[in-house]
C-alpha cells in the first residue's frame, strides 16, 4: 500500500502510514477527520465493504431510524441544521456521513474492499505490519474503529441451519426479496425488530413474531422539523448550540435514574405501562404478554409509537412460549404449534462481546487479542489495553451508553487518542503501551461504580458479557468521560523511546 504522503514518519523504522484505523463508520471518520485537521495526512481508514459508512450503511432494513434526537447525534464540529425530524432516518444519516467525508477530504483516505485481515506489532521497529485484502503494509499507530454493533448476532435455534426458505439478518437485509403476501417470522423484538415489524406487516400475509423477552417501549418524540425551524437554526448558531445544549441535558440527566437512584426508575415504568395500555386497549392477554417482568433499564429502552398497534392486526401473531425447532419450511413452537413460513428475518441484535470476530491481531510477544478478551474485553479508558502497544480502540469496552448520544463519547475517545498520537510524533517515541496494573485499576472501579446501576440489576442482556460482567456501559456522566480523556497521561503508560530525564515513571 502506497503512503499517502511524503512527511516526516514518526520515529523508528519508516511507516508506511502513520496511522491506520479499521472502520469507516461514525468512529473512524471522526478520527480522519481530526487527524486531517492537526495537519496529519499520512493516514488510512479501512473498510471491508465496497461502499463506506459503517453502522448506517449497513443497516438498511424498512423503518430503521436512531433513537437519538438529530441534532445531538452528529458531531459538534459538524452541526447540522437540515434534519426534517427530531429523529433522524437511516437515509438522512447515511447522507450527512457521506457529507463529512466530502466536506472534510477523507475519500482519498479510505481504502474499501480491504478489511483487516491481521496485524501483528514488531517490536524491534515499533510498528503494526497490517494484512488487508489489498495486500499488506505497516503503520505506526493501529486504531480499531470497528463499533461494537458490526458483527450480527445469530440465535442458537434448534434446526435454522436445514431450513430452505428466505432466512437473513436485518443487518443483512435482502431488498431483492419481495415479502409481499409471504408468511413471515420474525425472531427476536429488539431495537431493529420494532422498526420494520410496523413495516413489513403492511406487505406480507402472515406475520410471526416469536418474543424471547418483551422490551420496555416509550412513546418516540418524533415529529417533522419545521422550514422555518430549520431556516432558524441554519442563521442563528447560537441557536443551534441551545438547542443542541437543551437536548444533550434532557438525556444526560436520565442517568440519575439508571444510575444514582434507580427507585425513579418506577416513575418512567408507569408511562411505558401507560403507553401499552393506551396502544392495546382491547387485548388483555396481548398486553400480558408484552408487558416486561424486569426493572426498566436493566435492558435497552426501546422508543417506538407503531409498534403495538402493529401487533394487533389480524395477520399478525406474538409467540413467547419459544421454539422448539426450525423445520425445512416451518416453525415448530414449544407449545407444539407448528407454522408454515416462506421466510425468517432475524432481529437478533449484534455480537457485542466479539465485534472484531476471528480477526487476529497480535500484541507484543505474539499475544492475541481474543486473549486478552476471554471473559470480557476491559481497556484503559475503553481505548488501550495491555500488551498491545500504539493500538488504541474507539468506543471500546465500557464506553457505550445507557442514556445519551454515542457521538459525544466517540468524540472525547478520538481528543484522548489524537494526545497519544501528538505525544508519539512529537516526542520521536517508539511505543505507548498502558501499564497492567492501570488498566486493572481503572476497570475494578468502573466494575463497582457499575454494581448499583440498574443495569446490572439481574436480567439478562446484551450490556452483559458471557461472564456475566458488563463489560458495556460507562457507569457515569458523559462529562466524566470527557474529564478522563481530555489529556494523555503518559505517566500511565510503558513509554519507549523518550531521552531517559523525560522518561515516564
Amino acid at each position: 500500500m502506497t503512503p499517502l504522503s511524503t512527511e516526516r514518519p514518526l520515529s523508528g523504522a519508516a511507516a508506511d502510514v502513520e496511522v491506520a484505523i479499521v472502520g469507516s463508520g461514525f468512529s473512524g471518520l471522526c478520527l480522519g477527520i481530526r487527524l486531517k485537521q492537526a495537519g496529519i495526512d499520512n493516514f488510512v481508514i479501512l473498510e471491508k465493504d465496497p461502499v463506506f459508512g459503517g453502522t448506517w450503511r449497513v443497516n438498511t432494513y424498512p423503518g430503521a431510524a436512531c433513537d437519538v434526537p438529530s441534532h445531538l447525534y452528529s458531531f459538534s464540529f459538524a452541526q447540522n441544521a437540515n434534519w426534517s425530524r427530531t429523529f433522524p432516518t437511516q437515509p438522512e444519516l447515511l447522507a450527512y456521513t457521506e457529507q463529512l467525508v466530502a466536506d472534510h477530504g477523507l475519500l482519498p483516505h479510505i481504502r474499501l474492499n480491504a478489511g483487516m485481515l491481521g496485524a501483528e506489532f514488531e517490536e524491534s521497529q515499533g510498528l503494526w505490519r497490517v494484512r488487508t485484502g489489498q495486500g499488506e503494509f505497516t503503520a505506526k499507530v493501529l486504531v480499531s474503529a470497528t463499533g461494537a454493533l458490526s458483527r450480527p448476532a445469530l440465535p442458537a435455534v434448534n434446526g435454522l441451519a436445514q431450513f430452505e426458505g428466505k432466512l437473513f439478518h436485518s443487518a443483512q437485509w435482502d431488498h431483492g426479496y419481495d415479502l409481499a403476501g409471504r408468511r413471515v417470522a420474525v425472531i427476536g423484538t429488539g431495537a431493529s425488530a420494532i422498526q420494520f415489524i410496523p413495516e413489513i406487516v403492511k406487505k406480507v400475509a402472515q406475520l410471526d413474531v416469536y418474543q424471547r423477552t418483551a422490551p420496555w417501549i416509550l412513546p418516540r418524540p418524533d415529529r417533522p422539523v419545521s422550514a422555518a425551524e430549520r431556516w432558524l437554526l441554519g442563521k442563528l448558531k447560537p441557536l443551534q448550540w441551545l438547542y443542541r445544549g437543551i437536548n444533550y441535558l434532557q438525556y444526560e440527566m436520565r442517568l440519575i435514574a439508571f444510575a444514582k437512584a434507580p427507585s425513579l426508575m418506577k416513575l418512567i415504568q408507569r408511562q411505558a405501562l401507560r403507553h401499552i395500555a393506551a396502544q392495546i386497549p382491547d387485548n388483555a392477554e396481548l398486553r400480558r404478554k408484552l408487558t416486561p417482568d424486569y426493572t426498566m433499564g436493566c435492558k435497552r429502552i426501546l422508543i417506538m409509537n407503531s409498534y403495538y398497534p402493529a401487533l394487533t392486526r389480524p395477520n399478525v401473531a406474538l409467540y413467547t412460549d419459544g421454539i422448539a425447532q426450525v423445520r425445512t419450511h416451518s416453525i415448530l413452537t414449544r407449545g407444539g404449534e407448528e407454522r408454515a413460513v416462506d421466510a425468517i428475518i432475524l432481529g437478533t441484535g449484534f455480537d457485542v462481546e466479539h465485534s472484531l470476530g476471528s480477526i487476529e491481531v497480535r500484541g507484543r510477544n505474539g499475544r492475541l487479542l481474543s486473549q486478552s478478551a476471554e471473559g470480557g474485553l476491559e481497556a484503559y479508558k475503553g481505548t488501550a489495553l495491555p500488551g498491545f502497544p500504539n493500538f488504541f480502540m474507539i468506543a471500546g469496552p465500557n464506553t457505550g451508553l445507557g442514556h445519551n448520544s454515542m457521538i459525544y463519547m466517540i468524540e472525547s475517545n478520538v481528543n484522548y487518542l489524537m494526545a497519544a498520537i501528538r505525544a508519539i510524533r512529537e516526542q520521536g517515541l517508539h511505543s505507548v503501551e498502558v501499564r497492567p496494573e492501570v488498566t486493572r485499576d481503572y476497570n475494578l472501579g468502573i466494575q463497582q461504580r457499575l454494581a448499583g446501576t440498574v443495569w446490572n440489576s439481574g436480567c439478562k442482556s446484551w450490556y452483559l458479557a458471557a461472564s456475566g460482567k458488563n463489560n458495556t456501559l460507562w457507569p457515569g456522566f458523559t462529562f466524566e468521560y470527557r474529564r478522563i480523556t481530555r489529556r494523555f497521561d503518559p505517566q500511565s503508560y510503558r513509554v519507549q523511546g523518550q531521552a531517559p530525564a523525560a522518561t515516564a515513571a
